[in-house]
């Protein structure tokens, strides 16, 4: 055996990067970076062939923090990215990172698309509610009487989204929904999520204890989904409005063949753009 092709199990550490994460003290988007490594660690995945691509917010520097190929994209956009990267680069483990507001507000269009065409790719937004970066704003999944927000100080009266449920109707072939408090059972969820073949969305309850102290108490409120993942869409979907926006674990997960780009497509040359434009 050649032994320059043995490769050494890289730990999750591995896969961290050395630049020191700023997050505020508490902040539960630590937990999900330890469990996005564990993930990687067990997957035994080469760091070359693994991108993280994030948009705009605290969440989003998460690409940053680790050593694996990382596109810090502008806001709302990540998923119109990997999805290129995807395409042009089927070999790769893509992985997407952001929050409720990059992912649901400006970013919501390219998210139920996204969920849609079932690209092989892996979602996480880490949802605090808030928008944590801009000084905490509400955001597209904060509760409609929520009063905190100087913007907002009697509740913005808005009816907040339900990611996991604008997921399953948009077409994703595998949700689930963890919690940064439980980062070891967030990172065997994660594991699930890259094997699926297809567009996998997991939401994260990630706490924000600076602009939303209130969500300590997530901590005695998550639960898991009863139950085992079920393929039916209408029984997933019934088990979410049952069980509530504290439920985690894996929700729904469907066979399905993911768009790829066909093995004898053209690959064009940037001449042959050139030449259409050539006056």
């Amino acid at each position: 055996m050649d032994t320059a092709t043995v490769r050494t199990p890289l730990k999750p550490k591995d896969y961290k990067s050395d630049i020191k994460p700023i997050w505020c003290p508490g902040c539960g988007d630590f937990a999900v970076l330890s469990a996005i490594t564990k993930a990687l660690a067990f997957k035994e995945l080469p760091r070359e062939d693994v991108a993280l691509i994030t948009g705009i917010g605290c969440s989003s520097r998460i690409a940053a923090y680790t050593s694996v190929y990382g596109f810090h994209g502008v806001h709302g956009r990540a998923l119109a990215v990997a999805a290129g990267l995807k395409a042009a680069r089927p070999e790769l483990t893509v992985l997407v990172a952001g929050g409720d507001g990059d992912g649901l507000s400006i970013g919501g269009n390219h998210f139920i698309h996204a969920c849609r065409r079932n690209m092989d790719l892996t979602y996480v937004i880490m949802d605090n509610e808030v928008y944590g970066m801009t000084k905490g704003q509400a955001s597209p999944t904060t509760a409609a009487d929520w009063t905190r927000s100087k913007l907002t100080p009697h509740g913005s009266g808005v009816r907040p989204f339900q990611p996991a449920a604008m997921a399953l109707t948009a077409g994703a072939t595998f949700v689930a929904r963890g919690f940064s408090g439980d980062p070891n059972g967030l990172a065997k969820i994660l594991v699930e999520a890259i094997e699926h073949p297809g567009f996998s969305f997991v939401q994260v309850l990630s706490p924000c204890l600076t602009f939303r102290p209130e969500q300590k108490e997530w901590k005695g409120a998550v639960r898991p989904f009863t139950g085992e993942p079920t393929d039916d869409p209408v029984a997933a979907a019934a088990r979410l409005q049952a069980e509530g926006a504290m439920a985690t674990g894996i929700l729904y997960r469907a066979p399905g063949r993911p768009v790829a780009r066909p093995a004898s497509a053209v690959v064009a040359r940037v001449e042959d753009f050139e030449e259409e434009f050539a006056l």
